[in-house]
């Protein structure tokens, strides 16, 4: 059989029987079953059987010849000239996206973030499904107040706020969500610094007096992804305060220096707003702090109450139904919050209970909410609360009702 239909026999089948879950990632590894991450949880593609290396290297290289037309750039042109087996041997991984996959209903899949690797069983890769599809803000999961609180952040003329939670749990989803929001409701340039590229902003809205017309949205978007269209995380952030913007977004902080950046450009007239894989408030701030040394915590935790905005830290947890967004919310909008973050020594007391007042989410409060609203198990409940004591207090209560 002919290598490039063998791929396409391989994805046809990964798609016509996980497809209707809303796959979000396709595991492919030599030697073993393929599996995908859809919204009933992790599912085995069994009717594929375990493939061979041969048939997953078709895949890869069926996959990197379908790469996105905007792979521009000499490095970018240099490494396809090289081939994706050259890559593999060369750098033992090749990191590309790929134009959305034909499906067997005639739809389009949407484009592909892939990663092909090398490990002990022989070639192997990962697919991220990204989508143009912006959800409402409104249908997040999130709770009128908390919205509400997030958009007028999002409306000030500076600040720095964060969403964070592990990989999976919906924070691209969400940011696209909140900047979706923002350009349809308000004259902002927003930059964003990306790997890759998720979402897609038009440029346009529905005309309110003629629905069939689109109009100028009133704000606008600049999207630079890493590798494509600039060289790092930190090299974008310095060239997007070059572009006048009035947003920015990174799409994930992962190192002191980028940090530094996007603190002072919020000190200095931005909005800016990005990521990190942390759970809740007190561990992002702990995580903030691990990026500098001892001795700046102090003069760090009090720029960080003059200029952070809102921490939302998210999980999705599944169900028989689909997965169920929880979070915890922290808005930066009294003095006992300002004061929980500037004295905040790496004892999370003064942070917990400011997470505690008016207008503010906790993790476990809301997650409870969600048990007794039928929306999780108890199971769940006890899997993802994050104080172990209030779980167990929960039920003793319980047993103690019945």
């Amino acid at each position: 059989m002919d290598p490039q239909e063998q791929a396409q026999i391989v994805m046809n089948e990964i798609f016509a029987t996980a497809g209707g879950n809303k796959i979000s990632d396709i595991q492919i590894r030599s030697g073993n079953w393929v599996y995908c991450h859809t919204k009933r949880g992790l599912e085995i593609i069994r009717r594929l059987g375990e493939l061979p290396s041969s048939v997953v290297m078709n895949v890869v290289e069926y996959l990197y010849g379908r790469q996105e037309a905007d792979s521009v750039g000499a490095a970018a042109k240099l490494q396809n000239q090289k081939g994706v087996q050259a890559r593999l041997f060369d750098d033992k991984v090749a990191d590309f996206s790929t134009e959305g996959f034909p499906l067997p209903d005639g739809t389009i899949s949407g484009r592909m973030r892939v990663q092909a690797h090398l490990s002990a069983s022989g070639p192997g890769l990962t697919c991220r499904i990204l989508s143009d599809e912006i959800a409402d803000l409104q249908t997040l999961g999130l709770s009128a107040d908390t919205v509400r609180a997030v958009c007028e952040f999002m409306k000030r003329r500076q600040g720095f706020g964060l969403v964070t939670g592990q990989t999976g749990s919906g924070k691209s989803t969400t940011l696209a969500a909140i900047l979706d929001w923002l350009r349809m409701n308000h004259p902002r340039h927003i930059v964003t610094v990306e790997d890759p590229i998720e979402y897609r902003y038009s440029r346009f809205l529905k005309n309110p007096d003629d629905a069939g017309n689109l109009i100028p949205s009133p704000g606008f978007c600049t999207q630079q992804e890493v590798g494509k269209h600039i060289g790092s995380y930190k090299q974008g952030l310095k060239d997007a305060l070059r572009k006048a913007p009035h947003v920015i977004l990174i799409g994930e902080i992962r190192d002191r220096e980028t940090m530094e950046i996007a603190i002072e450009a919020a000190q200095t007239g931005h909005v800016v707003i990005s990521t990190l894989h942390t759970n809740g408030a007190v561990k992002t701030l702990s995580r903030i702090l691990e990026f500098f040394p001892q001795e700046q915590h102090r003069s760090l935790l009090g720029r960080l109450s003059e200029i952070l905005m809102f921490i939302l830290s998210q999980g999705l947890i599944p169900t028989e139904n689909g997965r169920v967004l929880n979070y915890e919310f922290l808005q930066n909008n009294s003095s006992a919050v300002r004061s929980g973050i500037s004295s905040y020594d790496g004892a999370a007391k003064s942070l917990e209970d400011a997470i505690r007042h008016s207008g503010n989410i906790e993790w476990d409060a809301n997650l409870r909410n969600l048990l007794n609203a039928g929306k999780i198990t108890q199971t769940a409940f006890s899997m993802n609360r994050m104080n172990d004591s209030e779980g167990e207090e929960l039920l003793f209560i319980r047993s103690k009702a019945s």
